[in-house]
């Protein structure tokens, strides 16, 4: 099953629009959000998806401060907002999901080896890596941002670097970035 992972919108919805023409045109079945939606209309924009058959999970990250409108968006599109940490099961995986904006709460859901796959963002980094484990091996997912690349004066640059996304296949285990 092909899962599409998208984070860190920040209310763009021009990229957003990119993604979803993306996840539409490699069939995914699921999307996953880690976060930093910003506000409600760019979780409405999935619709098109959702009213087709795709489900859709998604979490808080730490600049969603429209946490009802979120969850009415949610509502809108028979989506699934999880909360600030998303625990799934999908194709018999277990997965975690958290923004990642405390590193030490991020480190400890990787360490647990409870989860196969563990998917954040907030850092704006596309990363891929799978941690070993005596229980269990942990695929690490940051699909990046996909807010469309800005230059900043004063941010640490690049703090919108080339917006990404990720295509995830829950039968090969293979991870696809996808640059939009």
């Amino acid at each position: 099953m092909k899962i599409g992972i998208i984070s860190d919108t920040h209310d763009d919805v021009t990229s957003t629009n990119k993604a979803i023409d993306i996840f539409k045109e490699n069939q995914v079945e699921i999307i996953i959000h880690a976060g930093d939606i910003i506000s409600p209309p760019i979780i409405k924009e999935f619709y098109r998806l959702t009213q087709n058959g795709v489900k859709f999970f998604g979490i808080f990250g730490n600049n969603d401060g429209e946490k009802h409108g979120l969850e009415d968006a949610f509502e809108f599109i028979d989506g699934k907002l999880l909360g600030d940490v998303g625990k799934i099961e999908i194709d018999g995986l277990k997965f975690c999901v958290y923004h990642g904006q405390d590193l030490r709460k991020k480190e400890k859901f990787i360490r647990s080896q409870k989860f196969d796959v563990f998917i954040y963002g907030h850092s704006h980094t596309k990363h891929s890596e799978i941690s070993h484990g005596n229980k269990r091996d942990t695929i690490i997912l940051n699909p990046g941002s996909s807010h469309s690349q800005a230059e900043t004066k004063y941010s640490e640059s690049p703090y919108f670097p080339e917006p990404s996304i990720i295509i995830f296949d829950t039968t090969t285990k293979e991870v696809v970035f996808m640059d939009l």
